[in-house]
Parts: structure tokens; sequence; C-alpha cells
């Protein structure tokens, strides 16, 4: 069976850690017809908007997309296209995974744990203004539908899983109603849908100090927006950086998988950066689409060039000092003698 998918190379590094993971994922025995849209900084000077709105609608008719890391200005600037397409997506589900890869090196073993991170609310709704001079305000968006949804999702997502606990890091003690009603929701859920899988819940600031005492607490983190997108990158921390992590965004119509790490501009046309994190996205994707056998066999083949570490076949930033595509090759090369 084939199947279309929507790619979308990114800014920066993304179109060459894009063509290495297509070839990848062309090797694995899916068969995969790639539709190339334009998104970020490079469409904006080509197409007059960073997200065209061909680009939002091809993803809504073919259901899925593979997108490179896409550059967001810091305090100026467009509004991050990732949020866009989030929003106009409804990609309501983050999803990172994030585990102790084989080769890779930290302070922590056997780290086994998945972020899920409700995308469209929040303090992430955008909704800033400046009340007077030297005064703004930034409003944080909660709804119970949204609430409910995204606890719906995470007790799914354990139990299509076989995983066996849903932790909530929250700041209710604070912020007593918008954080109050996602407690309220995620408790609702446990209670009336999954009352097989264990729950609990922790203030979000002693459950940081737990996650870098020992990870292995913890199992399936949910999170809302804000919380989610710091503590995820505090967990790819754990594991080696948002170079070995991958990440999805899902909705009930569209998912979108994605590099999570930056655009790194510095090394941009190097041929230097690694292009596993968003392998490692394509493998999510080809779950996804039920192609589990290929997503096993790239699997596989990454985590045996990892373990075997040859410095001519990984880049320098996981302690080797082959190129983006030699990286490529040696995957493809795994999956070829396997």
């Amino acid at each position: 069976m084939s199947h279309t998918v929507c790619l979308i190379p990114g800014d920066g590094i993304g179109p060459e850690v894009a063509e290495a993971a297509c070839r990848v994922l062309d090797s694995s025995g899916a068969q995969i017809n790639w539709v190339e849209l334009p998104a970020g900084a490079g469409a904006l000077e080509a197409h007059g908007d960073v997200l065209p709105d061909s680009t939002v609608e091809a993803i809504e008719v073919h259901r899925v997309a593979l997108k490179g890391p896409i550059t967001t200005p810091i305090g100026k600037g467009f509004r991050s296209v990732n949020v866009q397409l989030r929003k106009r997506l409804n990609l309501y589900a983050a999803v990172r995974p994030v585990r102790s890869m084989p080769g890779v090196k930290t302070r922590y073993e056997n780290v086994e744990l998945v972020v899920i991170r409700e995308n469209t609310e929040g303090l992430y709704s955008g909704l800033e203004n400046e009340i007077t001079k030297g005064v703004v305000q930034s409003l944080k968006i909660a709804t119970r539908a949204a609430c409910e949804r995204i606890a719906r999702f995470a007790f799914n997502y354990a139990r299509e899983r076989e995983r066996h606990r849903v932790t909530v890091f929250h700041k209710a003690n604070i912020m007593k109603m918008s954080d109050g009603l996602f407690l309220e929701c995620a408790r609702a859920v446990h209670e009336k849908e999954a009352p097989d899988i264990a729950y609990d819940e922790m203030i979000i600031d002693n459950g940081c100090m737990h996650i870098v005492r020992d990870p292995s607490e913890f199992d399936i983190l949910l999170l809302e927006n804000l919380y989610g997108d710091v503590v995820s990158d505090l967990c790819a921390g754990l594991v080696g950086g948002l170079g070995v992590v991958p990440g999805a965004n899902i909705g009930d119509g569209c998912a979108v998988f994605e590099a999570v790490h930056g655009s790194a501009p510095d090394i941009a046309g190097k041929g230097v950066a690694n292009p596993l994190a968003l392998i490692m996205s394509g493998v999510m994707m080809l779950n996804h689409l039920g192609e589990t056998a290929a997503a096993a066999r790239v699997k596989n083949a990454y985590d045996r060039v990892l373990e075997e570490g040859r410095p001519e076949e990984i880049t320098r930033d996981i302690g080797g000092k082959g190129s983006t595509q030699a990286f490529a090759d040696a995957l493809i090369a795994r999956m070829q003698s396997a």
C-alpha cells in the first residue's frame, strides 16, 4: 500500500535533514509518495506568507505530514508556524517519546517515558495586549472540552501501548481555576473511562525535581501547553538532547510529525546536522500509517548504528565526525544487511 505524505523541509538545516530522512524512510520498505510544501522563512520570501493556505489545505487532504525545523523569531517578527499549524489543523495532542539511546552516554540510564502535551490552549493561545504603557498582560485559556480531550487521548495512548500510569503535572495550587479545570477533567476521565490505568498528580516544580532525581519514576506525563513545552525539552536533556528525540502533533483528522529541535542556521549547508530526530519522527509516522514492519526496520538500524558508534557514521553532536548523509547511508546499509 502506498501513502501520500506531505513534506515540509523547513528552514536552516531543515532541507538537509529532510532529504536524509526521506532517503532512509524510502529504504524501509514503505511506499511513500512525497508532496513537498512550503512553510517558514523561505515561504515568506517566495509566497508572501510563512504558512500558505495551500500548505494547510494539502495536509488536510492527505492527513499526514513530516516537518523539518522552522525558524521562529524571538520577541518580534512572524508568529510561530508550529503554533499556527497546530491551531489551524486542530492538532491538539503533542506526543514526545523520550528513551535512552544506545551509544549516547548521559547521566541517566534506562529512561523510558512519554510526554503528552495539550497543544491548542493555555498561555500559548497568544492573547496578549498592552493595558497601559509598560504593562502587558497575557491570557491563559482553558476549556473543559480541550482538557477532557487531551486527558482522554493520554489514557487511550496508555492503553493502546500497554503503558501503566499517567501523571499530571500542574500548578493548581496557584492557578486554581485554569489548572484546576485541567485536573478536574483528568480525574473525571480516569474515573469514568480508564480506572484500570494508574493515575497520580504532582505540582510541576516538585515534579521537575523528581524527574532529574530519578526519571524512572514516570511513565506518561500529561501537561497543559506551556508546561509540556518546557518539560518535554527537560526530558530530552536526560537522554542526550533534542537531536535524539522525535515528536508528533496529532488531531482527529490530521497528524504532523516533526523534529523538535531548532533550525540551527549557523551550521546550515555544512552537511553536519544530525537527521536522527526527524528520522525518529518518521518512525512514529510509519507506525501511525500502519507500516509497523518498516518502522521497526528503521528503528533497529539507528539503534545498531548508535550502539556501534563508528565515528565516520555518526555526527559530531553525538561524538562522531560523520556527515548528515553518511549517517543516512549507514542506516540504509544496516537495513539492507538485516
